[in-house]
């Protein structure tokens, strides 16, 4: 009986959580894309200046994650993605009815402390869980839905904020959290109760903190995820502009940028059934050579190459994300995890947030040095992967 239960109600989870989660991401990381212009047109601020609010609120997201995470490895994560929502609607409302950039920059911060609470790292560390070490499938799962977290996202924003403006995009992003992502969230089980959930949050600190082994692995990892993160937000900023100073077309470029998203998700189908057997190393290790190799095709070919680097980035990029989730899971095992993944996030998340600025100015200085700087940063995070040892070996994978 419970063989035949357990399917059923672990695919009810990552479709509940999987849907929550993509339109979490469509309602708070994606909306700077279409509103940006409009809002900081109508507040009559500097675009400069909202995207510096944007910043805050990653940097917000990550110093709020070691928090976070230990609240979800003592209480479960049904409850505190479910707080996210509110949270998330609440900065959506303060979003809506801001008048300047003071109360601009406040709704921001709300929403970086909303997101902490409600997006891929507090997902993960629910799985964690719930499943413990069988979480890398519902992991994997619940980031094939957020794949397609702009693809929803975007059009409708656009759409809504033509038709309405841009605070309604707002509320309506608000009460999409209220009324849909919250009731999903409640479905997660509940979490262990008693001894077995309090000797977990017990000896989270200690298992982080005073093996040796441990921290070793944890910086590396931490360096890894920074250097990919900072990447990744360079790319999200620059690519179009970064192609057509390579040679290619501006129709081009924007075709090129269009083929990520579609690469993300085919890379993590591909992680869903052909890696699914291969030790996360082996992912991670796939997945950051990917940006590299493509690099090296675009600095050869130049122009023409648009869209092979921009399939290798965005495929490299999806297993990633999936990487981010399981490779912790697999090395250290699930006590402690959403701990582990606030302190492996915050770096990332600084990086991240810094990284469309630095970027910009290099690129401003050549895109060759662009690229060979993008391309030295994925082969310092392979190097870090090819330090660091699957649990329980004696060697390298």
């Amino acid at each position: 009986m419970s063989r035949s239960k357990a399917p059923a109600g672990r695919l009810r989870v990552v479709l509940a959580l999987g849907t929550a989660e993509t339109l979490i991401w469509a309602s708070t990381y994606y909306l700077p894309a279409i509103l940006a212009v409009p809002m900081a047109r109508d507040l009559g601020v500097p675009n400069a200046w909202l995207f510096g609010a944007v910043t805050a609120a990653l940097l917000v997201m990550g110093a709020a994650g070691p928090l976070i995470g230990r609240e979800i490895d003592r209480r479960g994560g049904r409850i505190v993605l479910a707080w996210g929502n509110v949270v998330v609607a609440g900065g959506l409302i303060l979003l809506a009815v801001s008048q300047g950039m003071v109360s601009l920059a406040a709704a921001w911060l709300v929403l970086g402390v909303g997101m902490a609470m409600s997006l891929y790292d507090a997902a993960f560390a629910a799985l964690a869980g719930i499943y413990g070490r069988a979480a890398r499938g519902p992991i994997t799962g619940i980031t094939l839905f957020g794949g397609f977290a702009s693809t929803i996202g975007w059009p409708i924003s656009a759409a809504v904020e033509a038709a309405y403006g841009w605070r309604s995009v707002c509320v309506l992003w608000a009460v999409v959290n209220l009324t849909i992502c919250l009731p999903l969230n409640m479905l997660l089980p509940k979490p262990q109760a008693g001894a077995a959930a309090a000797a977990q949050a017990s000896t989270a600190t200690e298992d982080v903190s005073t093996d040796r082994h441990t921290r070793r692995a944890i910086w590396l990892l931490a360096l890894m995820f920074s250097v990919a993160w900072f990447v990744g937000g360079a790319m999200a900023t620059h690519l179009p502009r970064l192609l057509q100073e390579m040679g290619a077309t501006t129709t081009a470029a924007i075709a090129a940028g269009a083929l990520i998203g579609p690469a993300q998700v085919a890379a993590r189908l591909v992680e869903f059934g052909l890696f699914r057997n291969l030790h996360p190393l082996i992912s991670g290790r796939i997945a950051v050579a990917m940006h590299p190799i493509g690099g090296l095709v675009l600095v050869l070919v130049g122009g023409p190459a648009a869209a092979a680097f921009a399939v290798l980035h965005g495929a490299g990029n999806g297993l990633l994300t999936i990487v981010r989730g399981t490779l912790p899971l697999a090395l250290f095992g699930s006590t402690a995890y959403g701990l582990r993944q606030g302190l492996l996030g915050a770096p990332a998340r600084l990086t991240q947030a810094t990284s469309p600025f630095l970027f910009g100015l290099v690129l401003d200085t050549s895109p060759m040095l662009a690229i060979a700087l993008s391309s030295l940063l994925m082969l310092i995070a392979l190097a870090c992967l090819l330090m660091l040892r699957a649990r329980g070996t004696s060697k390298a994978l």
